[in-house]
Parts: structure tokens; sequence; C-alpha cells
């Protein structure tokens, strides 16, 4: 076989760099083929590489007491959850797909992120999904959002799994930029644990699922490069979804799995063909040969680029004996599938493909792989010039306000803060029948069948922290997804991340993606929560400029006991309010100072780690104990804003009368959005009780008022409104 002679401007097309090139010139002694260049060219974009990011990726922690797989060594994290069951789950981007074409690219999004997880040999049984939009008010951003929306909640609903929860933020930095983040979890018995490593010489590769067409070409390389006008034009590099044939594969596939028929299998996902069966040989240490003639195809003429590149969406690549063929057939025949023979395992470690048995590209796998020869780069470090600027803002230059009524109606009203349920609304959150909490409480929860335990699931992030501290932004990311999974009656045990960044060749970018890493690696090894696996999704820019550093969080926490499931939602008039933690004094980075004052500055709420920790144990105690009605964490704008969420329940709203003591401006306090708090209520003959508990662990805590049955929010002598005014305020701004 020889080298086909590429142009500089062909390889430049490609995304590869001319030292990229001269390296792949010395791993294949010659000039590489068409089809070769299309390999090297997805299997070493940022997207299925992590060239710019593996080497800060393995500084986070990756293992822990729960860990049955660790970070990138399968399709998604699993952990363990006791009595024989695992929890997989994982967290990915669609965004530069959404942004082209919002509809499909939030709908494969999800179907992606649920082959990665019943790839693993477990039954998904929930979908979260963290957004982020410009300004809601704008058409074109409208726009995305409803196809984005639309294209989440079909695939979703169809597929039958339920979407329980989330997160959405509107930003002006992702105005041209969303990020579309997905995020699933299932089910698994440990024997059903499937592997992704192709091992057995001569054992044969095995292609199951949907037809492959030529949408989706290009499509890892298309997620790593910034957003142009050029690049919006590229809609070959988006996928189409079918999430009824995704239905049957999911049940092919957990048959196959079950029945042991499999050695290992892979999703084909991003680079699609190319990329599964690359990885599949490096993680065995094999080679794999396959026959492009030999792949079912729905359209006419696709060539072996095309082909090998193609993401289509629905398949799977299985290593199976050949004794075992006609048993697997057999099953995929039952649900309506395609299983074909496109080639073997072989002894000598390259990715061969044929094209009707001649031979098209040649490459050892192993320069393909994450962890392998591809290229890791060490970028340069600026700090932005902006940083400085921001925490130099002087807080006290800030007016109090004159009306401390409308601002909280204000603030209720904030895109940010106010109700999403015209969102979630479209999801179905209840098929399976096993969802405890719904959407709209601080975490999801999910009953685990057949046993009195249940999971809770959440995402977090606040970009507007990040932009203007990354270290403590990311710390405050993982504070506050845990901190939602202890205020459902849930212990964090484990983390997935989808770290959305501007282009890593900036330098200033890369620092912020730099402090990043280093507050998550804390507050993880804090909180012993090892980070199971995830995403980076970097050139999230377009000519407006690059979006706020954006590291997404996904938290699994476990519950032991159904019974101790709490949510934010007061219901006992006559009930103590009490603050877990202590008053606030700053308002950096706070929905306040933006959504008031029109200020986007100074530090981000600073995370003291070992009082978070001390303040989940504290929670979860009063909660295992029987003594908490509600639970509330305090985040988006504060105080006040989170005891008026926890009078908005689903069916019963409730009035709350505060009174207590201030010792600095009241804004900060009412309005600051420090991390290390949360509001619960207890009913009074139980306060003893709870205030031992507190005090055994010596935390900080005030009683700052009383649940009321009475149409009335009041608070001190600042505030006295209607709950019923500012729950209409709240819950008709996105309608």
């Amino acid at each position: 076989m020889t080298g086909t002679h590429l142009t500089a401007e062909v390889i430049a097309e490609h995304g590869i760099s001319s030292e990229e090139y001269t390296l792949i010139l010395n791993i294949l002694k010659r000039e590489p083929t068409w089809v070769e260049l299309g390999i090297f060219s997805v299997m070493w974009s940022e997207h299925a590489s992590y060239k710019n990011s593996i080497k800060l990726l393995k500084t986070l922690p990756r293992d822990g007491d729960y860990m049955l797989a660790k970070a990138g060594d399968e399709n998604a994290g699993v952990v363990d959850i006791g009595d024989g069951l695992a929890i997989s789950f994982k967290i990915e981007s669609h965004n530069h797909p959404s942004a082209v074409e919002p509809y499909h690219g939030a709908a494969t999004g999800v179907g992606g992120i649920l082959r990665d997880i019943f790839t693993m040999g477990a039954k998904p049984i929930a979908v979260l999904d963290s957004l982020r939009f410009g300004n809601p008010d704008n058409p074109m951003v409208k726009h995305l959002m409803n196809g984005v929306v639309d294209g989440i909640a079909d695939y979703g609903n169809c597929f039958g799994v339920p979407t329980v929860g989330g997160e959405i933020y509107f930003e002006d930095s992702y105005e041209g930029n969303p990020l579309i983040n997905a995020m699933a979890a299932g089910l698994l018995k440990h024997e059903h644990l499937a592997k992704s490593a192709a091992t057995g010489v001569g054992n044969i590769v095995v292609y199951v699922g949907a037809k492959t067409g030529r949408d989706g070409i290009h499509g890892a390389t298309f997620a790593s490069i910034e957003l142009t006008e050029e690049s919006e034009e590229k809609r070959t590099a988006v996928q189409v979804g079918d999430p009824f044939l995704e239905k049957l594969l999911l049940e092919a596939t957990l048959e196959v799995i079950h029945s042991g028929n499999v050695v290992a299998i892979q999703d084909m996902g991003a680079a699609g063909l190319t990329c599964s069966s690359s990885e599949m040989a490096g993680k065995g240490e094999v080679g794999i040969e396959i026959d492009v003639r030999l792949v079912p195809q729905r359209e006419i003429g696709m060539s072996a680029y095309e082909i090998m590149l193609s993401e289509s969406q629905e398949r799977m690549l299985l290593i199976v004996e050949p004794h075992n063929f006609d048993a697997v057939k057999a099953i995929f025949d039952k649900w309506d599938l395609e299983a074909s023979i496109i080639g073997k395992v072989t002894p000598d470690g390259l990715l061969r493909v044929l094209d009707a048995g001649t031979v098209c590209a040649e490459i050892p796998a192993v320069s393909l792989v994450l962890g392998g020869e591809a290229p890791v780069y060490t970028r340069e470090l600026t700090v932005p010039e902006y940083i400085k600027e921001v925490q130099a803002f002087d807080q006290k230059t800030v007016n109090e306000p004159k009306n401390y009524s409308e601002t909280l109606k204000t603030l209720m009203a904030s895109p940010n803060i106010a109700s999403k349920r015209s969102i979630y609304r479209q999801y179905d959150h209840m098929v399976q029948i096993n969802t405890i909490i719904e959407p709209g409480s601080d975490a999801a929860v999910v009953a685990v069948k057949g046993t009195n335990k249940a999971i809770a699931l959440s995402t977090d992030c606040n970009g507007r922290y990040c932009y203007l501290n990354p270290y403590e932004g990311a710390k405050g990311a993982v504070a506050e997804s845990a901190r939602n999974i202890v205020c459902s009656g849930a212990k964090p045990i484990a983390v997935t991340n989808c770290l959305n960044f501007g282009n890593p060749y900036k330098p200033e970018v890369y620092w912020t993606f730099s402090e990043v890493i280093r507050g998550m690696s804390e507050a993880c090894i804090k909180f012993a929560t090892p980070v199971t696996g995830g995403n980076v999704s970097f050139y999230n820019e377009n000519p407006s400029g690059a979006i706020y550093p954006t590291p997404v969080i996904g938290m699994l926490g476990l519950m032991n006991n159904v019974k101790h499931t709490t949510t934010q939602y007061f219901i006992n008039a006559g009930d103590l309010i009490i603050l877990l933690g202590k008053e606030c004094l700053d308002i950096g980075g706070s929905e306040y100072l933006k959504t008031i004052h029109n200020i986007i500055s100074g530090n981000a709420p600073i995370v003291d780690l070992d009082l978070e920790a001390e303040l989940y144990q504290v929670t979860l105690e009063l909660i295992e104990s029987g003594l908490v009605s509600s639970a509330h964490d305090c985040s988006d704008g504060g105080l006040l804003v989170s005891v008026a969420e926890s009078c908005f329940g689903p069916k019963l709203l409730m009035g709350a009368k505060l009174n207590f003591t201030i010792s600095g401006r009241p804004d900060f306090a009412l309005f600051g959005e420090a991390h290390s708090r949360i509001v619960i209520s207890v009913k009074p003959d139980v306060l003893s009780e709870v205030e031992q508990v507190v005090l055994n662990h010596k935390f900080p805590y005030q009683i700052i008022g009383q649940v009321t049955d009475e149409d009335s929010f009041v608070v001190n002598d600042h505030i006295a409104i209607p709950i019923s005014e500012l729950h209409k305020i709240w819950s008709e701004r996105l309608k």
C-alpha cells in the first residue's frame, strides 16, 4: 500500500498541524492515504484525543471506595451501590451541533449519552440536562432554546427514559454558542458489566444497529473548531437520530450482554466506526481488520473514507467468538436489527481497513487512542487582564436598595431564578415509575427497584463565578452539586464532569481551564467524590467571543433508605425555619449584583471546604434522624430566594415570616450567595434535638423565622409581600 500525495491545504483542512503531520509520517514511515488522513484527523481532534487537556485531567482524583471502573477505562463511569448492583453514569456535550441544528443536535446528544450507558450493560433509568443560552428575550435564542428542548424531550420521551432534572442558565456570553450537556445514569448488576477492550485473536468484529449514512461525517473535527459563519454551514456534521430504533438497540444490546456471548462492546459515537474500532484494538493491545464493503449502508456509492468517518446514530461494534455469532445474530434478528460480520481481531496491533479486500488504511492502533501515541500538549498560561480588574471591585460602592420588596420581586423574575417548569414539563419524568422527586427541587431522586435504596442526581455550575475566579468557581460547582444531593437526603459518592471552555490555544483560556481543574480536584478530594469520567468541550467561541468557563458537575448520591428522601418545600405551618451556616457578607458574582445593579464583578463566593464538608454531615444526620421537614441550599439569589422557593410547593403555597438578626448590610445578608448554607424547616417540638446535633458539630446556625399558612412573605422590617404575588412573578417569567 502506498500513500497519496496530500497538499498542505488539504492537511490543514483536516485540522492537522504541520508538526502533527510530521508525526504521522514518522508513525507510518510513508505518506498517509486519504482514508488514513481522515482517521488521524478525527482521532487526533480535541474531541477524541483530549490532546490539550489530558495532562491536567490526570490530576483529578479517580479512585474511591465505590469505583468499579476508573475514569477513561470504559464508555462511562461505574460505581458500586451495594447488593451486587452498580450505577453507570456520565455527562457529555453536544454544543456545536446544537448551535447549528438545535433539534437534532440536542436529540442526538441524548441518544449518544444513553448508548454510553447501556453499552456498559446498564439499563438507563434517568437523564438530566445542563443548558446555557443567551438572553431568552432574543428571538434567535428563543429559537435555539425551543429546538433544543424539543430535541431532548422527543428523544427521551420516545426512548422511554425519564428526564428527571438539570439546570438552565442565561448569560450574554452564551448568545452565539449555547451549551447543551446531557447526563444519563443506568442500573446494572455487577456480573453484567461489559468491557470495551477487544481480545482473542481470530474473534470476529460484528456491526449491529442502524445502517451507515453520510450524516455526521467529521463531527468530531467539527466539535474541535470555533463556530464561524463558514462552520455553521457544515450541516453534514450534525447527525440525525431515531429514538425508536435506539430503544430496540437498547433491548437487543442488554439481552446479548446478559447472554454472555459478547467479548467486548463499544458504542459508535464521535468518529463512528473509526473511533470504536481503534479504541477497542488499542485498549486490548490487539489489531482489528475490517472491510468497509461489509458494513451495512443506507446510501449508494459511499467511499471508504465516508464509511469510516460517518457518525450515523444507533450503531454498536461487538467482538464475538465465532461460534457464538449465530446466537448473537438471533437476538438482533428478534429485535429487527442488523448484525453483520465486518472483520476480525488480529495479533499485529494494527487498525487495518480494507475496501473489497484492498487495503486503504493500516495504522498502529496505539497511535490513535487516548493514552497512546496521540499528541499531548502543554499550553501556555496567562492570567487574563480582566481578572485583576473585576476582583478589585469595591462592593461598598453599591447603593443599598430603597425598596427591598421591589428588589426581591425583580430578582424572582430573573431568568436564572424564575421557574423552569415551562421547560421541564415537556419532559416525561415519570416513565419507568421510579422517579421519587420530580424536577424542581434541589436534586432528582430515583428509586432502585427491588431495594430500599435510591440514587440522587444533580448538575450544577455557575459560569459567572468561574469567569470571576475559575479556581473558586470550580470548587463552588462541586460544592453546590454535592449540597443539592445532601438536601435530598443522599450521600454524594462520585462525579462526572463536562468542561466547557473557549479556544485552548489562547493562553488566557488555558489558564482558566488549569485553575478550574485545580479547584475541582481539591473539592472532589475533600468530599471523597472521585471523577468517574466525562467530557472536555473546547472551542466554544464565535466571532463575538468565548463563553464563560463552564465546568458542569454531574453528581451522584446514594440513599440507603428511601424514607430519607427530602425536598426543598415547606410542608407544615408552624415549622421553624433555620439557616445552617453563616451570614453572608459579600455580593461578588451574585444575581443581585447583576440584575439589580447591572454589574458582573467582584470575587466569586469563596468555598471553605472544611465548613462545606461539615455542613453535609450535619444535614445528613438531621435528615436521617427524621428531624427535618425540608432542606434547600442557598445559591442563586441568596437567602431570601432560597426561602421563597421553599414556599413554592408543587401543590401548596406556604407563607413565611422571617425575623432574625443581621449584623452587616441587609442586602448582602439577604441576597449574597455565600456557600456552605442550607435552609431547613423543623417542627418546634424537635428543636432541642436539632440544636443538639448542630452544636455537637459546632456548626453555625440561626433560627430565622417560621412557616405560615398565610398569603404573606415577611422579612423583618424590610419586606412584606403576598406569597401568591411572588409566586406569580416567579412562575410566569419564562412561559
